[in-house]
């Protein structure tokens, strides 16, 4: 077996004409399910929290069930099922987003959850003896200090989900890996592309690793 490598191919063209498009879509995809699963993560942690079993249970149901599932299962389910109930296609990309905000809404509940308990009991009470209700006591004093421990562990969950954008690539979808994936079946060097692939998932990564690590120790400090 030949395994001598040719990186001849490999050019700043290459990069803006195939990977470019797909490292945009792997953000914005990050980006839109990173806002998404922590608004309904967030809705669903209260729910949780609510001490209402109305409120709690599907809340829960939700959670555990969407974290028992593979999310390559959930984006093929979504991909193929969806057309056949609303009798029309969505395409890959709309696919992606819907499936990723339902999916790490389940993620984001259990950080958000942790975060909302982490916080005294004293801080909660007080707001009740000022008067506030139950909505103003979270909005106020609560989940503005619970963003903020939880912080590091969002943010380390936003660089997991951004690994998993590749996934997208079961449906089609033109993501960082797909580009990487069209450019060498183009050139005709298909494992120097992968390669390639994985050193960038790796650089970035790292990279915003190592924010998030100097992050969590200058909160660390504040506190």
């Amino acid at each position: 077996m030949n395994l001598a490598l040719d990186w001849s191919f490999f050019s700043w063209d290459l990069f803006a004409n195939y990977v470019w498009k797909g490292l945009k879509y792997s953000v914005m995809l990050t980006v839109i399910a990173t806002i998404g699963g922590i608004f309904f993560g967030t809705l669903l942690a209260l729910m949780r929290l609510s001490g209402k079993k109305w409120l709690d249970l599907p809340a829960t149901i939700y959670v555990n069930g969407m974290r028992s599932i593979p999310l390559v299962m959930m984006i093929l389910w979504f991909f193929l099922l969806m057309p056949m109930i609303i009798g029309k296609p969505i395409g890959a990309e709309t696919s992606a987003v819907v499936t990723f905000i339902a999916f790490e809404a389940a993620y984001f509940s259990e950080i958000m959850r942790a975060g909302i308990q982490s916080i005294p009991r004293g801080q909660v009470f007080a707001g009740q003896a000022m008067g506030m209700t139950y909505g103003q006591n979270m909005r106020l004093v609560v989940l503005p200090q619970a963003f903020r421990n939880m912080l590091p562990v969002l943010l380390t969950q936003t660089i997991i989900l951004f690994q998993d954008t590749s996934l997208v690539y079961a449906i089609g979808a033109y993501d960082m890996l797909k580009g990487f994936d069209i450019a060498g079946k183009n050139y005709g060097r298909p494992v120097e592309s992968y390669l390639t692939a994985a050193v960038t998932y790796f650089v970035l990564c790292y990279a915003l690793s190592w924010f998030v690590k100097r992050l969590h120790k200058k909160i660390a400090i504040i506190r």
